[in-house]
């Protein structure tokens, strides 16, 4: 069929009384001469009032829709999708609605300009679908950036007043802010909340009822109460002075009065079936009301923000537990020891890895040791326990330095392995390593041994008060690369400073020592005040870790303690050995212990001559208790029996270990030393 003038009548009829979207034809001077039936506000308009009228005259458009038209008759350019928000004339309410126009220029066959013509279309709902979309996109990336639960109950406030509320509050269980929780379900008792995020827009003026921290009950009968009751979030879209519940809230009563609250939403804050406290969101002034799309978005977004409390909330439960947990693994008094004075400070900022320790070795030997292990939470301080306690159990074997901290590498290893498998949001989680420093201070030779794995070398303050820094050969971190480590030895003067410290220092080298320096530099009245000057000193003012400094001041054993002789390998030497026991415990006014150290002597001088060659060194220490060693050039180590009541043979270590506290042996450089201990008498037990 051939295109006809009634083709043209027909479609020009249905454009201006069928067609679906507005359309307005305007003369040069921007007045209207038609528009149709479907233009968004003109029913109820009657034609012959509306032609020769401007937009604006009508209420239409604000003055930027006129101002875009005014350009397209200019320059002839169409304009498609410009949108405006505003108020229609006679379209019911006071509500703002959000248009989109496009336009374009009416031409005759001359190309004189006749007008210009605009399609108006009502895209209100869509424009709300986008803005939630983006709201709930924003609070994607803003709530939930930390795992505290005031911050992350702030972010949801300020990302609610953004693009839904006048004034958002939000308000939390305060055992949510102690990591635990009530039990999964609604809460039906009068509920104590106490507010952690307030968010008001610039232009309401709205005076906060509650500051943040401020604790408050939500009384039976409220909109809260009811929405914690049942878990269902509840919508007030008139919200009235005379309401009765408004009389057993107050303080909300008077806010509403003087800022004009009109309309209201309460959302349950619940995650994982476990409700964690309440947010409100109000509309003031000229606001339109909360509707059931708003309550929809309002539930979705605290929601998502919900989980993200939850998140720290049960953060701050590891995190508590784990703290509790590292102050049982850490010790909470140093032993005091012969070797030398000590003193700690020790600031758990964070459930890390940071333990510290003093342990006594054989021989009047001390250990002092400093650790790390990477990461926070349970799992890091349950894995410095086992270090901590294997580092026990290797010093109790009385290993070298270097040989400890290999044993205490592959132990690290095997450890990192029997971990549970990451899970995929853990796939970041920081490989478990460890860093330590093992000293060995001898009171007699007056020597120092160190080996590190990957720790910060200790310094040292000498008595004419110099300070340096011992910085040996540091090995890798435990638990990773090859267990290669290296021993350091210094002598120091008595009366010397170690202090052994953890990273959480962040100036450099140089500042450290200068500030080392300094404190050393000035009289103090103990140890455990320069230890605490040490801490303020170093200290940073956020730190992100534990903080950890330990002194130890040497000391030395002098004659007046220490008796040494050196016997030949023949059997007549234990009966030589039982008369200078007994001569020098009897200068030390030591006689009780007189039988039981001879016979002590005696046997471990006749298994030395038995199983070695060579000279023997018997030694006799009196510090903390009376310490008897044998040394000789085998490297058999002797082992304990229970002889038969038959046998000749074989009861000479079981009665060494019946007559002392302790007892055991240790590698030399020429061979073995077997030692024992006695406690003094009316030594206080320990």
């Amino acid at each position: 069929m051939a295109w006809t003038p009634d083709f043209d009548a027909a479609l020009l009829g249905a454009l201006f009384t069928q067609a679906p979207v507005g359309l307005h034809v305007l003369d040069p001077d921007l007045r209207i001469v038609r528009f149709n039936s479907a233009a968004p506000g003109a029913r109820g308009i009657d034609m012959g009032e509306a032609v020769g009228r401007t937009l604006g005259e009508l209420g239409f458009a604000a003055d930027g829709v006129e101002r875009m038209l005014r350009a397209v008759l200019e320059t002839g350019e169409p304009v498609t999708d410009f949108r405006y928000r505003g108020r229609l004339p006679r379209a019911g309410g006071d509500e703002a609605r959000v248009m989109s126009v496009s336009a374009f220029r009416l031409q005759d066959a001359g190309g004189r300009t006749l007008g210009v013509a605009a399609t108006v279309v009502d895209i209100t709902e869509r424009d709300r679908a986008q803005r939630r979309l983006e709201l709930l996109y924003r609070a994607g990336e803003r709530v939930g950036s930390s795992l505290d639960v005031f911050r992350t109950a702030q972010e949801l406030a300020d990302v609610a007043v953004s693009g839904l509320a006048d004034a958002a509050a939000v308000d939390v269980l305060d055992t949510v802010l102690h990591g635990e929780a009530p039990r999964r379900g609604p809460l039906f008792d009068p509920v104590t909340v106490r507010r952690a995020g307030h968010q008001v827009a610039e232009e309401t003026g709205l005076r906060r009822a509650y500051e943040i921290g401020d604790v408050w009950v939500m009384p039976l009968g409220t909109p809260y109460a009811q929405a914690l009751s049942d878990l269902r979030p509840r919508l007030v879209s008139a919200l009235r002075a005379g309401d009765p519940w408004l009389i057993r809230y107050p303080a909300l009563a008077e806010t509403a009065r003087e800022a004009g609250i009109h309309s209201l939403m309460a959302v349950p804050l619940a995650a994982r079936g476990v409700v964690l406290g309440m947010a409100g969101f109000y509309r003031t002034g000229g606001s339109a009301p909360f509707d059931d799309a708003d309550l929809a978005l309002a539930t979705d977004l605290v929601a998502r923000a919900a989980v993200c409390v939850d998140n720290a909330r049960r953060y701050t439960r590891e995190h508590t537990l784990a703290r509790l947990t590292q102050r049982t693994m850490v010790p909470a008094r140093l032993p005091s020891h012969t070797a030398a004075q000590t003193a700690y400070a020790f600031l758990p900022v964070g459930a890390s890895g940071v333990w510290y320790d003093v342990i006594p070795l054989s021989g009047a030997r001390i250990a002092l040791v400093a650790g790390d292990v990477s990461g926070h939470g349970i799992r890091t301080v349950t894995t410095m326990g086992r270090l901590r306690t294997a580092v026990s159990a290797f010093a109790a074997m009385d290993l070298q330095a270097d040989e400890l901290l290999e044993r205490l590498h592959d132990l690290t290893g095997q450890l990192a392995h029997e971990g549970p498998p990451a899970k995929d949001e853990d796939a970041d989680q920081e490989e478990l390593t460890a860093t330590c420093l093992y000293v060995i201070y001898d009171p007699v030779t007056r020597s120092c041994t160190l080996s590190r794995a990957g720790h910060p070398a200790p310094v040292l303050a000498l008595p004419d008060g110099s300070v340096q820094v011992i910085d040996g050969p540091a090995g890798p971190r435990l638990g990773r690369g090859v267990s290669l480590y290296r021993s350091t030895h210094v002598d120091l003067p008595e009366g010397s400073i170690l202090a052994l410290h953890n990273a959480v220092v962040q100036n450099t080298a140089q500042d450290t020592l200068a500030t080392f320096k300094d404190v050393f530099g000035t009289p103090r009245d103990s140890l455990q005040d320069m230890c605490d000057a040490l801490m303020g000193s170093l200290l940073p003012d956020q730190p992100a870790d534990d903080a950890l400094v330990l002194l130890a001041r040497t000391r030395a054993l002098g004659p007046a303690q220490l008796s040494s002789w050196t016997l030949p390998g023949e059997p007549e030497s234990a009966a030589a050995a039982r008369r200078l026991v007994a001569d020098r415990l009897t200068d030390w006014n030591l006689t009780d212990l007189g039988f039981s150290t001879e016979l002590i002597a005696s046997e471990l001088v006749t298994n030395a001559v038995r199983y070695s060659t060579g000279p023997l060194e018997l030694r006799l220490i009196n510090a903390h208790a009376l310490i008897c060693e044998v040394s000789d050039t085998s490297h058999a180590a002797p082992h304990l029996r229970h002889a038969e009541d038959d046998d000749e043979g074989g009861r000479g270590l079981y009665l060494v270990a019946q007559l002392t506290q302790h007892w055991g042996t240790r590698r030399t450089g020429r061979g073995k030393t077997i030692w024992t201990e006695q406690a003094l008498p009316n030594a206080p037990r320990p």
